[in-house]
């Protein structure tokens, strides 16, 4: 299960790992090799399966995890892999790792390996761009095989409380996991029963909470694991290799993450204020909306909350910081390809408001082949293919920015759209653009030409796709009980005036 709590990074929610001369150089010299086969379940149908192979190469542990799934977006199956690779002392001390993903056409992979000094050097591909960095390493995370030894040391210890640090190899950031260990339990599969210990791993993010519930036998490997994916029981069980490879059901994302609208929202209200009403039925998760220059967010009781989106600016939000125009492995902004896109869209625009209209509108145009089957590209993989849909869009324009040195980050959010396949009225995944224009952030939205009150923002950042994993589990989680205009407020309001407590009254009027 990746990195125990993984699956939330193998799930593409929108929309070079050791190759055939490592896996030979496993083979040969590899001692004792060990493979698990796992299922993978959504909601009971399975949708894909894991090989999980673990063997002594020399003096190292070398673990290799494979997931295979069928990802259907706008009726159309992309396959999904993701393989990974760490190798680790037989204490379990990280000594490197490597992940790659190929998603239709597109490919990315990280490669990470401990220095003799104990930094860490990054080398990223994505879209045949190669970036490379050297960072601190976290200090105690831990890598697949020093996990499995901690969990395996606390089997004995029901009622056990205890925290792992782990390096998350998608977001290439530490993570701190409480675990606790809830004891042994019987544990039914397919064609027999065992005795596992049961431990929870749970993650602390900013306003979510996420739990991970795993099964281990008695060397500490995972024999059963589950959570919850888009308001659904995801679970990995294992089996024989026959039952792993039997025919899977494609995962229709974006059907499984619209969210109703209780009301038809026409163009006229989505050109001014709207409030919106939610609920979230998954009480792990504290905050599940950000502010931002555009967006207020207010928490009217447990589980219930209100959003104002404002066609104008509130002017609230902390100015960007010099990572907001460096390029990184999603937004390319130094690369050739990148910087005349956009001088060319750019034209003999001065002030950044009109440079970035002047992109907007040019990135609208410029990709000519729109479609949802091609994974997470990268800005320079777009600009090259000139493929994609709204997450493509948004990498480009903000890479864009970023080239002609405007502050700019990636939105993940929801967008209301009257009908979407055969659904109507629904808010569907979305991503856009916000750029710091005239001392604030102000939203660009390529994929629809402009950014209305249709827009709800979950999360903010840089172009890495961990943003749009994080985001996945609310998307199954939303509900929109009521949809207000100004006016409508207003007049509800006693005796006329502006609603009392409603944040957005004076910001409406900007």
């Amino acid at each position: 299960m990746r990195s125990r709590i993984a699956p939330l990074l193998l799930v593409p929610m929108l929309c070079v790992a050791c190759g055939p001369a490592m896996a030979a150089a496993v083979d040969a010299a590899s001692t004792d090799p060990t493979t698990i086969w796992m299922t993978v379940l959504l909601n009971g149908r399975k949708i894909g399966h894991e090989e999980i192979q673990r063997a002594q190469v020399g003096n190292t542990i070398v673990t290799t995890q494979t997931l295979v799934m069928d990802v259907e977006r706008n009726h159309k199956v992309a396959p999904y892999t993701n393989i990974s690779h760490s190798v680790e002392t037989p204490d379990g001390q990280p000594l490197s790792f490597s992940m790659s993903t190929v998603m239709s056409a597109t490919q990315t992979s990280v490669e990470g390996t401990r220095l003799p000094d104990g930094s860490l050097e990054l080398v990223n591909n994505v879209g045949g761009s190669e970036r490379r960095s050297v960072t601190e390493w976290p200090a105690g995370a831990l890598l697949v095989e020093g996990q499995r030894q901690a969990m395996r040391a606390a089997i004995g210890h029901p009622g056990m409380h205890y925290t792992l640090q782990v390096y998350n190899q998608a977001s290439q950031q530490p993570m701190t996991l409480n675990v606790e260990v809830i004891g042994n339990e019987r544990v039914q599969f397919p064609d027999h029963a065992e005795t596992l210990s049961h431990q929870r791993e749970t993650l602390q993010r900013p306003g979510s909470t996420q739990s991970v519930d795993l099964w281990l036998d008695a060397d500490g490997n995972i024999r059963k694991g589950s959570l919850s994916l888009l308001g659904t029981s995801m679970d990995m069980l294992a089996c024989s290799q026959a039952c792993a490879n039997l025919p899977d059901e494609s995962l229709n994302m974006m059907d499984s993450a619209t969210v109703d609208s209780p009301r038809l929202i026409t163009s006229e209200m989505l050109g001014d204020f709207l409030s919106y009403r939610v609920r979230i039925t998954n009480k792990n998760i504290t905050k599940p909306f950000i502010d931002t220059d555009e967006q207020s967010v207010a928490k009217l009781a447990d589980g219930e909350w209100q959003i104002n989106v404002y066609r104008s600016l509130l002017d609230d939000q902390s100015p960007p910081t010099p990572a907001d125009t460096r390029p990184n492995a999603w937004l390319q902004s130094d690369a050739p390809e990148i910087r005349q896109l956009a001088t060319l869209a750019a034209g003999d625009a001065q002030s950044a408001s009109h440079i970035m209209g002047n992109l907007n509108t040019f990135v609208g145009r410029y990709l000519s082949k729109r479609g949802l089957d091609i994974g997470y590209a990268s800005a320079l993989e777009v600009a090259r293919d000139r493929r994609g849909d709204c997450v493509e869009s948004a990498v480009l324009l903000a890479a864009m920015a970023r080239a002609e040195n405007i502050p700019a980050r990636v939105v993940v959010g929801m967008l209301y759209t009257d009908r979407y396949d055969n659904k109507d009225r629904v808010f569907i995944p979305h991503a856009w653009v916000t750029a710091w224009v005239g001392h604030r952030w102000r939203s660009f939205d390529p994929g629809v030409a402009h950014f209305d009150s249709g827009h709800i923002a979950l999360d903010i950042g840089d172009g890495n796709p961990w943003h749009f994993f994080k985001a996945a589990d609310e998307f199954g989680s939303i509900q929109i009980d009521a949809v207000h205009t100004f006016a409508e407020m207003y007049n509800a309001s006693p005796g006329g005036g502006a609603p009392t407590g409603q944040a957005g009254a004076s910001g409406a009027s900007k």
